[in-house]
């Protein structure tokens, strides 16, 4: 099997003379879907990873992070390869993990070669239920469930059909979503499907006769998401909102297919263009326009933040002389900070108890921020579809 491998590693802003000679090289492995059908959202994360690499090695003095990416091509089978391959390197941690599906077979591989694992591609309640000690992750299912299901109950929706994958992640979304909206006393449809589909018309067709819901909440990736915004645009169902889940309240969705998501939601964390406040917020947006002369989005900073918490680890187990002992697992839970998505914890699991998402819509070519009221940029254009 051929394997991609791209290594980014920037030298160090302070790096000029004795500093830079001193300086301590450290690998970090980023297995990730650079090509094959998880590549928009992979790519994303990967530009943020790199800007933290950016970012990371410009603060230090004493650390140089080298990120060594392997593509995984969104086969489950060549990212524990990747992992392996990276093991063998002497990486310290891994970070990456488009979706779930990706993150369940590489985080095991990397927690049978004794690797710190970080992720925001894997939601799913089984990677903390799991026993790993060295898996970590800065989101997951329970955040934007709260999201969607916030802002369907302020919508004052009445009915809801939901269309999901049968993956792993969308799966217990659904489950989750329908679950809570029934106990709200909202009549629920659910339309699984299988991940190979590709014509949408019949499920969306069945919804416009039969369920007739008040909206349709999506649940699946960014070809789930363009075949059946084409089906329902086609069809026109008669709906008040259109809410998908990752990767849809995105710039790239608002690029490419124009015509299909006006006034759609989706769960992101930022406004598009981005908006910054903190100083380490306007340090990442000015890093990633540097590298990559565009705007960023929520995909970015997921990899962004999810490499630093783990590079900002890694130093301080060098520093105390434990990295290579097995002390990097230890300084992951001893993290606790603001980060460009919130307060960042984990707990004995690896999780991220304090993340919650917020939804996107797009607005004329931008994504505004729509819920929580508290976040929100602009005001939800709802009833709200695309045609």
């Amino acid at each position: 099997m051929k394997i991609q491998i791209t290594t980014f590693a920037i030298a160090l802003a302070f790096g000029a003379g004795a500093n830079a000679a001193c300086a301590e090289e450290i690998k970090v492995g980023s297995v990730i879907s650079l090509s094959g059908v998880n590549a928009r959202g992979g790519s994303g994360m990967h530009e943020g990873m790199l800007t933290a690499v950016e970012a990371f090695n410009k603060q230090q003095s004493k650390h140089k992070i080298k990120l060594v990416t392997i593509d995984d091509e969104s086969a489950p089978a060549k990212a524990i390869a990747a992992v392996e391959q990276l093991a063998s390197q002497n990486v310290v941690g891994i970070t990456g993990g488009a979706t779930s599906d990706l993150v369940a077979p590489a985080s095991t591989a990397a927690n049978k070669a004794g690797l710190v694992y970080i992720t925001s591609g894997g939601t799913s309640e089984e990677f903390i239920s799991q026993g790993y000690k060295k898996f970590f992750r800065i989101n997951n299912t329970s955040g934007y469930v709260r999201a969607m299901t916030g802002m369907f109950s302020d919508m004052g929706i009445k009915s809801l059909s939901i269309i999901y994958s049968t993956k792993k992640s969308t799966n217990e979304l659904a489950n989750d979503v329908n679950k809570i909206m029934m106990a709200k006393g909202v009549k629920v449809t659910l339309h699984p499907f299988d991940p190979a589909i590709t014509d949408f018309k019949p499920i969306i067709n069945k919804i416009k006769l039969q369920d007739r819901p008040d909206a349709i909440n999506m649940l699946g990736y960014e070809n789930d998401y363009v075949g059946i915004l084409r089906a329902a645009k086609v069809l026109k169902p008669k709906l008040k909102a259109l809410v998908g889940v990752w990767q849809i309240a995105n710039a790239k969705m608002a690029t490419d297919f124009p015509d299909l998501v006006p006034n759609v939601s989706g769960t992101e964390i930022l406004p598009y263009p981005a908006e910054f406040n903190s100083a380490e917020g306007k340090q990442f947006e000015q890093t990633f326009k540097t590298l990559y002369g565009k705007n960023p989005d929520y995909l970015n900073e997921y990899g962004f933040v999810q490499a630093m918490a783990l590079f900002e680890a890694i130093a301080r187990a060098a520093d105390k002389g434990t990295l290579k002992q097995g002390g990097l697992a230890e300084e992951m839970r001893k993290t606790d900070r603001e980060t460009l998505i919130g307060r960042l914890q984990f707990d004995a699991k690896g999780d991220n108890p304090n993340f919650i998402q917020h939804i996107g819509q797009h607005q004329g070519g931008k994504i505004v921020i729509v819920w929580p009221k508290e976040f929100a940029t602009g005001q939800m254009k709802y009833p709200g579809v695309p045609w």
